[in-house]
């Protein structure tokens, strides 16, 4: 049997293990009494926001990896499901969230594919430059595994709580890593990350460098630091983003206070359009996840309580990226975050 056939039929293999183990509930597979244990809705829940799980979710991250040198194959990786044993340096790596798709471009990997998030199967333009021509696997809450296991991956790289209910399909597929779940965890996913690429040095500089702007941004801006407030705009919801939040962490490494309903331990405090004052402080930054019309932003910002707040009435209410601030979960976004803030802050 020739090479490209025996390539051929081992996809072939792959998507059918998938697809049967989708069918009829989680098998084995590799590591299978740990992703046993650990699949299912009940556990994406728990570290969905709230709660220990949620609470230790970065100090887990923290403590898995591998013991293996540099350069070192095989190796053998700890996660959030168990451990996955990768037998060669990965090439054709399979990303399925954006935190992930951050991680490995700003490594310099380009993914084979990746998943978008829900209603955008754009690749996010502030990686578009370095991210090559990755194929689209379905969505990060609606995988397409016969996608994934067609771009014949050597790894992937997800979370538990975006797919732990897929990681026995996709451990069949190719070796699979994960995190425990994005967001507030993002450093400590990156490096996660980086130990099964076998480009720990290389994370831990591009960690380092990020740092360091932080720092020299908290001096730049000085010692009186503004209160800084948070307002996503969702389809169903409306939310006050806190301290355990991708750009909670970025606002606590520079030193930015937050109105005392963000300086909870939890991804974000919701409220309606009614309670819009709620979102008051010295500065307001302002995103929207997908269609500003499906959400409740014109009816927020229509509420004499939002136009009469002092930092919109001052100038200084402002929109930002919800790709970088929100959606980015990597290095490469928190550094444009730091960039937007130096722009209005430290002037």
């Amino acid at each position: 049997m020739s090479l490209r056939s025996r390539g051929t039929a081992a996809v072939a293999l792959a998507v059918a293990a998938a697809l049967s183990l989708s069918a009829c509930g989680s098998g084995g597979g590799a590591d299978g009494d740990a992703a046993k244990s650990e699949a299912g809705g009940g556990k994406k829940a728990a570290v969905a926001t709230g709660g220990k799980d949620f609470a230790d979710a970065a100090k887990k991250t923290a403590e898995y990896g591998t013991d293996a040198k540099a350069g070192e194959f095989p190796r053998t990786v700890t996660h959030a499901m168990g451990k996955t044993e990768i037998k060669a340096a990965p090439k054709r790596v399979v990303v399925l969230d954006v935190g992930e798709f951050d991680n490995v471009v700003s490594l310099g990997i380009e993914p084979v594919g990746y998943a978008p998030s829900e209603g955008d199967a754009a690749i996010p333009s502030y990686l578009e430059k370095d991210a090559g021509e990755p194929k689209s696997v379905g969505t990060i809450n609606s995988l397409n595994l016969e996608a994934i296991a067609g771009l014949q991956p050597d790894l992937i790289l997800g979370s538990q709580l975006r797919a732990a209910d897929k990681y026995d399909e996709l451990s069949k597929i190719a070796p699979t890593v994960f995190s425990i779940r994005p967001g507030f965890t993002w450093k400590e996913n990156y490096l996660l990350n980086a130990q099964a690429l076998d480009r720990t040095e290389q994370a831990e500089s591009a960690l380092a460098a990020y740092r360091d702007e932080a720092r020299k941004l908290a001096e730049d801006i000085g010692p009186d630091k503004p209160t800084v407030s948070m307002v996503r705009y969702m389809p169903d919801r409306l939310r006050l983003y806190a301290k355990a939040s991708f750009i909670g962490t970025i606002l606590e490494d520079v030193g930015l206070p937050r109105p005392k309903n963000q300086q909870i331990d939890d991804l974000a405090a919701e409220i309606s359009p009614e309670r819009i004052d709620e979102a008051d402080a010295d500065w307001i930054f302002t995103g929207v996840y997908g269609d500003p019309k499906a959400t409740q932003r014109d009816a927020a910002r229509s509420n004499p309580l939002w136009k009469n707040l002092k930092a919109v009435k001052e100038g200084r209410a402002k929109d930002v990226s919800d790709e970088t601030w929100y959606l980015g979960l990597g290095v490469t976004a928190a550094g444009l975050v730091l960039d937007d803030l130096r722009a209005d802050l430290a002037k």
